[in-house]
């Protein structure tokens, strides 16, 4: 079965419509979010009902997690934290209940899930070997699947060897067979590895590989809604530069 794997959406209807068309086009059989449909920007109600719509696995992300109050706001930088305040104030209950039935973890088979990383589903930035294999120590699945860092990526720690791993571009693919792996789709809503586009990932389960894919999507409208819902300019112009 092949999965496209999606992460960090923040809100952002454009990229997130131009990702699910993407995926529709390839042979994927099913969508697995990795948490943070909201937070960032400003269309909330649409990227949960989509997931709601489209992902067979879902999990919730520490923005998620501050809309629905599990984390408190002070643990935020400002313009996060202003822009999870606006959420709360605006996104449908019903949506928000979803979002409050969502864990920062999980497990498909024989692949493990979490936001951040199997150490610290909620928080941790896995950005480097060191932490990568720290993270392998900890992890029960030989594959694992990250997000929260918004930057496309994987780990790999082969027997008798530490851990080594690199950003990913698009046109990657992985063999994934031998080794244990740590794997980051990369932020369909917000990237930050200098490339505006959507990313996001195709994992073939049968064939054990992986592969990296960007989508393009209307950068300057995502960056409107933003400031038409008045939340912090700079949450729209870094989309423009993939920061």
């Amino acid at each position: 079965m092949k999965v496209a794997v999606i992460s960090d959406i923040h809100a952002n209807r454009h990229a997130f419509e131009a990702t699910l068309e993407a995926v529709a086009a390839s042979d994927a059989a099913e969508l697995w979010c990795l948490g943070d449909l909201v937070g960032y920007g400003a269309e909330p109600d649409a990227c949960v009902q989509l997931a709601r719509d489209h992902a067979a696995v879902c999990l919730a992300g520490n923005h998620d997690m501050a809309v629905t109050g599990e984390l408190s706001l002070d643990e935020f930088s400002r313009g996060a934290s202003i822009a999870a305040q606006w959420t709360r104030e605006v996104i449908d209950p019903e949506n928000l209940d979803f979002l409050a039935s969502l864990k920062p973890q999980g497990e498909e088979g024989t692949v493990g899930l979490y936001h951040a990383s199997p150490r610290d589903p909620v928080w941790e930035y896995v950005l480097s070997a060191l932490l990568a294999e720290l993270c392998l120590d900890a992890q029960r699945h030989r594959i694992c699947l990250i997000g929260h860092s918004h930057v496309a990526l994987s780990f790999v720690r082969r027997e008798g060897e530490l851990a080594t791993g690199e950003p990913q571009r698009e046109g990657v693919q992985l063999d994934l067979d031998g080794g244990e792996w740590l794997l980051n789709p990369g932020s369909v809503g917000q990237p930050r590895d200098g490339d505006p586009r959507a990313s996001w990932m195709l994992l073939d389960l049968d064939a054990m590989d992986a592969s990296y894919h960007r989508s393009d999507y209307d950068v300057a409208g995502a960056a409107a809604a933003i400031r038409a819902a008045r939340l912090p300019d700079s949450l729209a112009e870094r989309l423009e530069y993939g920061q």
